[in-house]
């Protein structure tokens, strides 16, 4: 079949159905079902994807098997020359890629575009690799020399969420793979589509078949990567309720896990913030995506006398022009849940500054940019996570009011704080409870070579998913201790 995607615009474009891929193979679940892959900006069906169970993930893994002891054995700069030519595919195809994601998740051109661009980066993190892991070494007593080598894991798996369909899968295998590994992805059933491409690209790029292996579906092959033995390691990216049940379960297994969960990122802002910078930053922030990212502004903790930098924003986000500017909602059910956390927010007595219901026309799934006003720290509003394009707006007194409403969120991805006053924002940067944390920077996501990852409620496992960090969740570090040299002195170590 051919996978190359021919859309060049936001005219409605269908594709080929996501099959699983095994062994450098596209196959059939060994049940019949499918689902419908929706483009969210039409509401229309593109594609169909299958929903695999535990003998798909068990195919899977035998091929993984199969093929695990030759990629092992490869030297790790050759394991790395994959990620060089992956690069370079993914730049030779980078408007192919842009409109796939584009379709399949209902972002705009430009933000699909920023995507592959920040996948590209990670695939470059990979290139870099076999420098990075170069073995320590040193002679720790007389005659013996201790050093540490980074081995695989082995097979190991990753489950990725919708909103970025292929940035968070090379979150995980650049690292991964150049490890030695074999991976197994499940991507999320809403935006299976660009996978298709990335799994091609990696064989044209000469990933030896049965390193990579794509298992399509929902809860029940997310359950059989958490249960099946053969698997070592298994990443996952989603909500904070899922990631807690992934990584309970996965962990039963002995399996080293990393769960990334959601967020409730707060945007301090104080009275001598630069008015400008902060409007548009703000507004930026809690629209890019349509709000559907773990980074984006969901709180604005206001700071005092701010109403000229909240009329600001309110401008910047009337000027938003919806399906130019800001992309579709991923569903329907995304686009009931967003409005009635307006609708509430509302009926508690907030303000609507700027109201993004029902905009849109019949097709699609839209909300606009809505800004929410005197938004109290125990609404809903103010503490769940409403994933959308809505910025709730809650008012303090002062800075220490401002950490305090921070701090008492149970997440703790991101934190910001826009000032001009070096103290204030070294306060802040010293005292808030959050994993990624940004001065006059509305969506602080750390870039290559520094990981990404939160605290508390965002995170669940040791450290970041990306970066060194990454390298070392899929690597097990083996030390060695070596005497060639016979000395005639003894030590404890003989």
């Amino acid at each position: 079949m051919s996978t190359i995607f021919s859309a060049k615009s936001y005219d409605f474009t269908s594709y080929v159905d996501a099959q699983n891929y095994i062994n450098g193979q596209w196959v059939s679940a060994q049940n019949s079902d499918t689902m419908d892959v929706i483009n969210p900006r039409h509401a229309q069906t593109m594609a169909k994807v299958v929903m695999s169970g535990a003998k798909d993930v068990a195919s899977a893994v035998e091929a993984a098997k199969a093929a695990l002891p030759g990629w092992q054995e490869m030297p790790i700069r050759e394991r790395g020359e994959v990620m060089y030519k992956l690069r370079q595919l993914m730049h030779e195809n980078i408007e192919e890629l842009t409109w796939l994601i584009s379709h399949e998740n209902g972002k705009t051109y430009a933000e699909s575009k920023a995507e592959v661009l920040k996948a590209i980066e990670c695939a470059e993190y990979g290139c870099s690799l076999p420098n990075l892991a170069a073995a320590p070494q040193l002679e720790v007593s007389r005659g013996v020399d201790c050093r540490i080598v980074y081995e695989s894991v082995g097979i190991v798996a990753g489950v990725t969420p919708f909103n970025f369909p292929l940035m968070v899968p090379l979150w995980m295998l650049p690292q991964a793979l150049v490890g030695g590994n074999a991976f197994i992805l499940k991507p999320s059933e809403q935006v299976p589509l660009s996978c298709i491409r990335l799994a091609e690209m990696l064989k044209e790029a000469g990933l030896p078949d049965g390193i990579f292996n794509i298992i399509n579906g929902g809860q029940e092959a997310v359950e059989a990567l958490c249960d099946n033995e053969d698997i070592g390691a298994l990443a996952f990216v989603g909500s904070t309720r899922v990631a807690k049940i992934v990584y309970g379960r996965a962990a039963q297994t002995g399996k080293r896990v990393l769960c990334l969960g959601g967020a409730k990122n707060h945007l301090i802002v104080v009275p001598d913030a630069d008015l400008e910078l902060t409007a548009q930053n703000v507004t930026a922030s809690y629209t890019g995506c349509a709000g559907q990212r773990c980074m984006a502004a969901s709180v604005m903790v206001a700071v005092g006398e701010v109403d000229h930098i909240v009329d600001a924003i309110a401008q910047h986000s009337k000027q938003i022009e919806l399906g130019k500017d800001l992309g579709a909602i991923v569903n329907q059910a995304s686009v009931e849940r967003i409005t009635r956390y307006i609708n509430e927010a509302e009926s508690q007595g907030a303000k609507i500054l700027v109201d993004g219901r029902g905009q849109g026309d019949e097709h699609g799934y839209w909300v606009g940019p809505t800004l929410i006003d005197h938004v109290k720290g125990d609404m809903p509003a103010a503490k769940e996570e409403i994933f959308g394009p809505v910025l709730s707006i809650v008012r303090v007194n002062n800075l220490d009011e401002a950490i305090e409403l921070e701090n008492s969120s149970a997440y703790g991805n991101a934190s910001s704080v826009y000032t001009t006053s070096g103290d204030v924002a070294r306060k802040v940067m010293n005292q808030v409870s959050a994993g990624m944390c940004g001065v006059n920077i509305g969506v602080p996501v750390p870039r290559e070579p520094f990981g990404f990852g939160g605290w508390n409620d965002s995170k669940f496992g040791h450290g970041n998913i990306t970066g060194w960090d990454g390298y070392r969740f899929w690597t097990r570090p083996r030390k060695i201790s070596s005497k060639w040299a016979l000395q005639k002195d003894t030590t404890w170590m003989s």
